[in-house]
């Protein structure tokens, strides 16, 4: 049996290193010696997440639960997750469920120690983060099983469950055999950002010929992965989150689709009454209203038939027989004055840019690669927010100035800059309320944070400067909008910032 003072150490570990190497040893030295029904709940802390997902216990009520810490370590894995058992089961409100709930916290918390207190508090309120950890939990899962790194990436994207993988991994199970499965869902190919129209098309294959590219709207919607299986439709976000009950359109449309199973990838978006998309958030705000249009630019199984493995130009043909007129525009193997009218349709059409995809690339599901690439007409990148700083004059009172972090090769974030352009009063409003619940420390000027929140920010460029530690620094950055989709897992990495330098 391993104890849970074991998980907090190497957590701490992780926490307190830059290098990439350590943290893997940590995180490997940690797994190898688990237990194999000790596996799914630790590896799931490590990622700041518990399986047994929310147990509805607040801030309010952790604060709540002070007992005495215990002065030594007793509690094991297996200790905690039935502790996380049984309070996932005090479902509901009430007099009865809250004394349940409070016992049960009591419990858990006097038989912990101090640090391990400290741990269960930021885990069961959601803030148990340790950066951009996701690759380095792969590496680590690989090297304590002594199984090749490509194969636990592989059947982590298909099975979207770091810890189930992890599991398999551990236990000499047939990573091989985890495949995609019909209403598990599969996380998302991501896209890089390109330089410009002409470079994505010089480095994605010749336009003209073969195997050539196709160029479609970027929508400024929501992503959404659906799936169906007879009459059975079900919707995940981008972050797999299920959100079937929030999109009654999109689960209509597909009930009368042409197919027994199938599975799209796609966006949804509001549009206004001339057809144009309004802006992001009110796409995020309109799931629940009905009101959304769904667009598909992937399929990834079609009746029995995975199509994972498949390059695009194959799954691309399947998608226009199974959805139709719900295909997102786009021209397939352009020549350049072709792929140039797509790009000026896009914007024409109100969407934030264009997609570059290259017709030969499989759907390498969670990563972000060159072969789909993003071109707008300004530079945009998904940043992390390192720290704030109090406002001054009309801002006085208000988190101002965001600093700015890219997400580094070791697996932390690395700060390029700062702005406060762009920021409406209910910005500065809604960041002076929120910043404070991810504070690590502050002093007279500024608030620290965890690096969890993620902000799209829009620039002219970026140049070489030594005033940050990035060795960068963005021309003209302003905030876009704040990305409650978006992990930090997935914000830009220091090296794609670096490709955009003048």
């Amino acid at each position: 049996m391993t104890l849970l003072g074991a998980v907090v150490a190497a957590s701490g570990e992780v926490a307190a290193t830059r290098s990439r190497k350590a943290k893997t040893t940590a995180l490997a030295t940690l797994l190898a010696r688990l237990d194999p029904d000790e596996v799914r709940p630790a590896t799931a802390w490590l990622a700041g997440e518990m399986l047994q997902g929310r147990t509805g216990i607040g801030w309010r009520t952790l604060q709540g639960v002070s007992p005495e810490p215990a002065e030594t370590s007793t509690l094991t894995v297996g200790d905690v997750d039935a502790a996380l058992d049984r309070l996932a089961a005090l479902a509901g409100s009430g007099t009865g469920v809250g004394a349940r709930r409070a016992e049960e916290l009591g419990a858990l918390f006097g038989a912990a120690t101090e640090d391990e207190g400290r741990f269960l508090v930021r885990l069961l309120g959601g803030e148990l983060r340790q950066g951009a950890l996701e690759g380095i939990m792969i590496e680590a899962v690989a090297t304590a099983a002594s199984v090749p790194a490509d194969a636990v990436r592989r059947a982590f994207m298909l099975s979207g469950r770091l810890p189930t993988t992890a599991h398999t991994a551990l236990t000499g199970g047939d990573l091989g055999a985890i495949g995609l499965e019909v209403m598990r869902p599969v996380r998302p190919m991501l896209a890089s950002p390109g330089d410009s129209l002409d470079a994505a098309l010089a480095e994605l294959g010749a336009p003209d010929g073969e195997p050539g590219v196709v160029v479609e709207h970027k929508l400024d919607g929501a992503r959404v992965q659906v799936h169906r299986r007879g009459g059975e439709v079900r919707v995940w976000s981008r972050t797999l989150h299920e959100i079937t009950d929030a999109v009654p359109e999109i689960v209509a449309l597909t009930r009368t689709l042409p197919v027994a199973t199938v599975v799209l990838d796609g966006e949804t978006l509001a549009v206004a009454e001339d057809g144009r998309p309004r802006p992001f958030q009110e796409s995020m705000k309109g799931l629940g209203s009905g009101a959304m249009q769904p667009w598909f630019f992937d399929c990834l199984h079609r009746d029995g038939t995975d199509l994972v493995d498949e390059p695009l130009s194959v799954r691309r043909e399947v998608l226009a027989e199974v959805v139709g007129d719900r295909l997102i525009p786009g021209v397939v193997r352009p020549t350049v004055a072709q792929a140039e009218a797509a790009v000026a349709d896009a914007l024409a059409a109100g969407q934030e840019g264009s997609m570059v995809k290259a017709l030969d690339s499989t759907y390498t599901a969670g990563r972000r690669g060159r072969s789909w690439q993003k071109v707008k007409p300004s530079h945009t990148l998904d940043l992390v927010v390192l720290a704030c700083e109090w406002g001054s004059g009309r801002r006085r009172g208000w988190l101002s100035n965001i600093h700015l972090g890219a997400r580094g090769a070791d697996g932390d974030f690395v700060m390029i800059g700062k702005t406060f352009k762009g920021m409406t009063d209910a910005t500065l409003t809604w960041q002076t309320e929120t910043f404070p619940r991810y504070e690590t420390h502050r002093d007279a000027h500024t608030v620290y944070l965890r690096p969890e929140i993620v902000v799209e920010i829009e620039l002219d460029g970026v140049q070489t400067s030594t005033r940050y530690p990035g060795g960068v620094a963005l021309r003209f950055a302003r905030v876009v909008r704040y990305r409650d989709d978006k992990p930090a897992s997935e914000a830009d990495t220091i090296d794609a910032v670096r490709d955009l330098r003048l």
